[in-house]
């Protein structure tokens, strides 16, 4: 029999209903999986016995013909979704020592369909992070490496942890959150597959919040049938969420197979950034042609306001971390340092408990937000963001989905990039997404030079998910697939 751990979702979900194996023997395989590759620091937190519970309570199920739509089928989460009275931190100090008395809705419908948890993923600290190196509990190591090279490399942010997982077959697929990039460009490090659907369509009750307007879960899996299997249990509308959105959640996985011939597929122009690598701009060229091939129509197209998107970004996402992240003083939970007196407490426990790069945006966010440079900063980035959307609803009309480039470069080594600005360059193709609140999804399409896996990302309408599996899966049935050489 083939290795259990290298079964998709959809594999391992048919071999459970046949009754090959057993949800506790997968969870076993996967246990001792993870027991092997913990070099790659992407658990901070191993839920063992709670995996075997909730492994033969899947089997009970199952052997009753009652089994869910993930049942037995183990998962990694990320330690910004609340998991009851198990380690949430958000791998940050600040919150040391936290177990929440409740579920977050997303991890909820996970459990509800009969998913088995393994642990809580590393991520950098509070999501604020492209290449996972922020976070309290150290940086993530990539399962790959460049050809003919032992050096690490990093998996990419801030979901670092659950795509490392994903790639090295520690988990079957993992929970991740996207705020600017964070689920695609680690995605297209590891050659997994990551999708972040339309903002409002996952729950955000639950997940630690790093800026609210742009937050907005999803998964990463290996193929793009797991991620549209995974993403139809995680979305729900949500009372607790006022932002969630009361739409049927579609039977994404039905989509997978149809043919594409008549899609419309926007080049946008804008997005031939100077110094782009030829191999990523070949492989953009590359996945056009591919779904030509396949009788889509490509059409070239203009988002004129791009080159504001990342300046805006980093406007608004840290001003809203600097209010999201004003809760956290010592008082109820999490780090406490003492201090003279109450102001001092809060100091010296924010002072001990938020990185330096969380300290760097709210230092920003603050900024921003503070009088006489709220209208020139804050307001102004509002206002590029409606411009952004309305480039992308002008495109519409032309357009059935937008494809670009993922990522700017494959994965670079740990402590490569010291320059901030820098490192936030690696979301110059994922922002746009977050700021327009879209659906956008990274699927593997190709090796580097180095043998690096990179990624193509597809755009979609308001709610139009379906449309992107549908076309990912041409792309992905077209690139082939890609798995990390097990040298840990």
């Amino acid at each position: 029999m083939t290795s259990l751990t290298a079964l998709t979702i959809a594999a391992a979900r048919d071999g459970l209903r046949n009754k090959q194996f057993t949800a506790l023997e997968l969870t076993e395989a996967y246990l001792a999986a993870m027991e092997k590759a913990r070099v790659l620091n992407a658990y901070i937190v191993e839920t063992p016995e709670k995996a075997r519970d909730m492994a033969k309570a899947s089997d009970a199920r199952l052997a009753a013909g009652q089994g869910g739509a993930l049942e037995g089928i183990p998962l990694g989460i990320k330690d910004l979704f609340a998991t009851e009275g198990i380690h949430t931190q958000a791998c940050s100090h600040v919150l040391d020592g936290f177990r929440p008395p409740y579920e977050s809705t997303v991890t909820a419908n996970l459990w509800r369909d009969g998913a088995v948890m393994l642990g809580k993923l590393n991520m950098d600290e509070f999501a604020m992070g492209s290449s996972n190196e922020t976070s309290h509990y150290g940086n993530v190591i990539n399962p790959w490496k460049r050809t003919n090279s032992n050096a690490a490399l990093v998996p990419g942010g801030s979901s670092g942890g659950s795509a490392a997982a994903v790639a090295a077959h520690i988990c079957a697929a993992a929970t991740a959150t996207d705020t600017g990039g964070s689920i695609r460009q680690p995605a297209a490090f590891t050659g997994t597959v990551g999708i972040k659907p339309t903002y409002g369509r996952c729950s955000r009750w639950g997940i630690v919040a790093f800026a609210s307007s742009l937050d907005q879960a999803g998964p990463i899996a290996r193929d793009v049938r797991d991620a549209a299997i995974m993403l139809k249990s995680m979305a729900s509308v949500d009372p607790k969420d006022t932002t969630s959105v009361d739409l049927p959640v579609p039977d994404y996985e039905a989509a997978i197979g149809r043919p594409i011939r008549g899609l419309r597929v926007g080049i946008p122009r804008q997005y031939r950034v100077d110094g782009m690598p030829a191999e990523i701009d070949a492989l953009w060229s590359r996945g056009a042609e591919w779904l030509k091939a396949e009788g889509a129509t490509i059409v070239e197209i203009s988002l004129p306001h791009t080159k504001y998107a990342l300046p805006a970004y980093y406007i608004v996402a840290p001003a809203e971390a600097s209010s999201n992240l004003a809760r956290y003083d010592g008082v109820r939970y999490g780090l406490r340092v003492p201090g003279g007196d109450i102001a001092g407490m809060y100091e010296n426990s924010r002072a001990a408990g938020f990185g330096r790069e969380v300290q760097r945006r709210i230092l920003i966010g603050t900024y921003v937000l503070s009088a006489g440079y709220y209208d020139a900063y804050y307001v102004r980035a509002q206002k590029v963001r409606t411009l952004i959307k309305q480039d992308f609803d002008r495109a519409w009309d032309k357009v059935d989905v937008v494809l670009t480039p993922a990522t700017p470069s494959p994965a670079f080594a740990p402590g490569e990039i010291t320059d901030p600005v820098q490192m936030y360059l690696n979301d110059i193709f994922t922002v746009t997404v977050n700021m327009a609140g879209l659906p956008g999804i990274s699927v593997p399409a190709g090796l580097s030079a180095e043998g690096l896996p990179l990624g193509l990302q597809l755009i979609g309408k308001p709610f139009g998910e379906e449309t992107l599996f549908q076309t990912a899966a041409a792309i992905e049935q077209a690139a082939g697939g890609y798995t990390a050489r097990q040298w840990w």
